[in-house]
């Protein structure tokens, strides 16, 4: 084995690298249980690729084939519940471990000089990582995927100037799709992951060079004219240990019980979902994100419509522009948190808000809640006088459930606009376009009604506006239309 090692040590020369990294000096109260955080999210990431690949090697990124290929994982191949299960759970652990890191790092002081570079990286790992939660939910293509990933991209929409770009660069399109699993899966599978390792290569790189940050003691103030000296006297003096093997163990130990923990709550509570097959006919459901998102799920129930978009704008580019400015605010002066009490407060403050918000996600109506009852039957003045196919589309509105979320003579649901006066709003190709692509918080039916179902449905639309009132029309095609004769224009299909 010594010339096995000896041989691939002198043509890789790694050896004195590895060797130089293990041995490491750390300050010997950095050696406690309140520093093991870091390595356990480097270990559970690393489960997160192995289940990862062994998913992607079933998984199908297709509309008609993604729920499927789940229901084949969770019940025709051997154990590939479990390797699901592993995946979930692991998503669930790696956030909650990332999230109390940041907040020990944070009262601890170690995002202070010269660390600035390496909280900012550790900021942009907790992005990387909530990403890879929400797309890997999008790729259960559920129900609550379904109108999760809606959602989602209806928030992207309201961005200005840049929203209609993103959903077409989420959606692959202007609907939910088969694109759209392949644009998800693929940020799912490579490009967050890629990014995760390459942050974490840097975060890596800058613990080694800066060293791991010393036990916060008071009185203890930084400064950045004679840290570095400090902390150099502090690790190569009687204070110093190495890392390997002083430190490490309990890195080990904790890491071990973090995937013991992982494989218990998968062997014991299984995977998550998938639940029902996505269809946005069916609207009798109450969506729910996975668990880290509950909050921000009951923050949008609770608010008043008038206020949704202003706090779904600003309030998440507020709270990444202080993350990232804290260590350049803040990078002087007291580690300990014994006296930092604004710090312990905002965390404090920060945990009862999330935990009260998530525990109101149980409670917090969809809004707006859907209360109609789909049979109420169409009022007979929209009915009468009316051509064959504009009661087929009548039978069509009240089939795929319309009634659930619009309102026709005063009856029907209240989560979308009133219909009654529906075509002196749209026109003949904006109802077209409403019905296949969506928008708002309507989902696109375009893969849900056949090209019958949907002219019917619209001939009938057309016929909603109030009695001596004419429909809405297309004021550049009359003009075509009407000049066409003399050459210089001709009509459009």
């Amino acid at each position: 084995m010594q010339n096995v090692g000896d041989w691939f040590d002198q043509r890789l020369q790694l050896g004195t690298p590895i060797r130089a990294t293990m041995a490491h000096p750390v300050p010997r109260q950095t050696a406690s249980w309140f520093y093991v955080f870091g390595s356990a999210a480097l270990t559970v990431f690393t489960l997160q690729l192995v289940t990862g690949i062994l998913l992607a090697i079933v998984y199908v990124p297709s509309a008609g084939e993604a729920w499927s290929s789940l229901q084949i994982l969770n019940h025709a191949i051997s154990l590939g519940w479990f390797i699901r299960a592993l995946h979930g759970w692991g998503s669930n652990f790696m956030i909650a471990i990332v999230l109390i890191h940041m907040v020990q790092v944070f009262l601890f002081g170690a995002h202070k000089f010269p660390r600035e570079l390496t909280w900012v990286i550790g900021v942009l790992l907790l992005l990387m990582t909530l990403g890879m939660a929400f797309t890997g939910q999008v790729l259960r293509f559920d129900q609550d995927a379904y109108w999760g990933l809606g959602i989602g991209v209806s928030i992207s929409s309201r961005i200005p100037v840049l929203g209609p770009w993103l959903v077409s660069l989420l959606l692959g399109g202007p609907i939910i799709a088969g694109a759209t699993l392949s644009r998800f899966f693929a940020l799912h599978v490579f490009v967050i992951p890629g990014l995760l390792i390459a942050f974490v290569v840097v975060h890596l790189l800058l613990v080694l060079k800066l060293g791991i940050n010393e036990w916060p003691m008071p009185g203890r103030v930084v400064r950045r004219a004679t840290y570095l000296q400090e902390y150099q006297q502090l690790t190569h003096g009687a204070q110093g240990v190495p890392f390997v093997p002083v430190a490490v163990w309990k890195d080990i130990f904790f890491s071990g019980f973090i995937l013991l923990s992982i494989a218990a709550c998968a062997a014991i509570l299984g995977p998550f979902g998938p639940g029902g097959a996505p269809d946005p006919t069916i609207i009798q459901t109450a969506p729910r994100p996975d668990f880290f998102f509950l909050w921000l799920y009951a923050v949008l129930s609770l608010l008043p419509p008038s206020l949704e978009t202003p706090a779904l704008l600003i309030g998440p580019a507020v709270v990444l522009l202080v993350l990232l400015g804290l260590p350049f605010v803040s990078g002087e002066g007291e580690k300990s948190w014994q006296r930092r009490p604004i710090a312990v407060l905002t965390i404090l403050l920060l945990a009862v808000a999330l935990g009260t918000f998530t525990h109101l996600s149980g409670y917090a109506p969809w809004s707006p809640a859907m209360d109609a009852w789909s049979s109420d039957p169409i009022p007979p003045q929209y009915l009468k006088g009316r051509t064959a196919l504009q009661r087929q589309g009548a039978l069509v509105f009240q089939v795929k459930q319309c009634h659930n979320c619009h309102a026709l003579d005063g009856h029907g649901g209240q989560r979308g606009p009133a219909l009654d006066a529906v075509a002196v709003r749209l026109t003949q190709d904006q109802l077209i376009r409403q019905v296949i692509q969506g928008g708002g918080n309507m989902p696109a039916y375009g893969k849900n009604l056949s090209p019958a179902e949907t002219t019917a449905l619209v001939a009938f639309l057309e016929t909603l506006h109030p009695a001596g009132q004419a429909s809405a029309r297309d004021a550049s095609r009359a003009v075509a239309l009407s000049t066409s004769g003399d050459g210089s224009f001709s009509p459009r299909p």
